[in-house]
């Protein structure tokens, strides 16, 4: 049943990647443009050519109203590729298990004793379909995005692959699911007036005159934590988005590079534990923010 609501969680952050949300570089502009001026625009001061990765995801071609980025075309793949990976681990499941299952199963109970290890067992139930589907998306993303081909492969002089993790789009989506999905669970953990308390009130179960002036100052602390709260889908999607997008452009400029783009070697290993290291974080950054609405800190503080 696990496999079955991860898989789930994958096929709808999948089709989240909207190209309108930050506009896509379309390829057709760039092929009006006259061969004389789109080598002006391709060429430094200097003489040499710009190789530098545009920010924003190319438009390739139309499915009906739908424009298809290069971004949204690998995200698809990957799907794919997390779709056979676990159909094929979980096919036959017995207690002597193959390799493939044993690598899914311990990727799983990793995951779930990661999380289990900062919430309550029944928030762990509601959010951990959620959280196992953004590592495991975010990691593979990250780590397909490094494959030979990716970025060099072209349609109409634009690379057909683009690491979706390396588009705001994705992200952005991702960290709206996260919004909308913890901001549920705080409503359905708390309730409406319970989560107003937990925000607004006064910590620490005082009790007496000296509630009063802490009452405003709990306020103030509550109207922070709310632009907190608002921050933190932004935050996760940038703070995503920059590294990945950022490690791809120091990749590519390195690869053009004299000898023989060697200079990337040491980058490429370093993007490869960066890979491993922005999908956990990314992971644990949801957990914590979950763990923030869906926890009672005066019982916390009795533990």
């Amino acid at each position: 049943m696990i496999f079955r609501r991860l898989l789930l969680v994958i096929t709808v952050i999948a089709a989240l990647p909207f190209p309108a949300l930050f506009g896509a570089e379309e390829a057709t502009v760039a092929n009006a443009v006259p061969a004389g001026e789109a080598h002006g625009s391709e060429a430094h001061g200097d003489g040499h050519a710009d190789h530098s990765v545009t920010p924003k995801a190319v438009e390739l071609f139309d499915i009906g109203p739908l424009p298809v980025t290069n971004s949204m075309i690998y995200t698809w793949i990957i799907m794919a590729v997390i779709f056979l990976a676990v159909r094929m681990g979980t096919r036959q499941m017995n207690d002597k298990p193959s390799k493939m299952q044993n690598f899914i199963e311990a990727a799983v109970e990793g995951l779930e004793d990661m999380t289990a290890g900062m919430l309550e067992p029944k928030v762990v139930r509601w959010c951990f379909p959620l959280v196992a589907t953004f590592f495991l998306f975010i990691v593979v993303s990250n780590l397909m995005g490094l494959l030979p081909g990716v970025g060099s492969i072209t349609y109409n002089e634009h690379p057909i692959f683009r690491p979706p993790t390396a588009d705001a789009n994705t992200t952005i989506a991702m960290a709206l699911v996260f919004f909308m999905m913890s901001t549920y669970w705080a409503f359905k953990y708390n309730g409406v007036g319970g989560l107003i308390k937990h925000i607004f009130g006064v910590k620490g179960g005082m009790t007496g005159l000296v509630v009063i002036p802490l009452f405003f100052i709990f306020v103030f602390i509550g109207l922070i934590e709310v632009m907190s709260i608002l921050i933190r889908p932004v935050a996760l999607a940038m703070r995503l988005y920059g590294n990945v997008y950022g490690g791809e452009s120091v990749l590519t400029l390195m690869l053009h590079t004299q000898p023989l783009g060697l200079a990337a070697l040491p980058f490429y290993f370093m993007e490869l534990l960066v890979a491993c290291v922005q999908a956990l974080v990314f992971t644990i950054l949801c957990i914590a923010f979950i763990g923030t609405l869906c926890s009672h800190p005066e019982e916390e503080g009795e533990h």
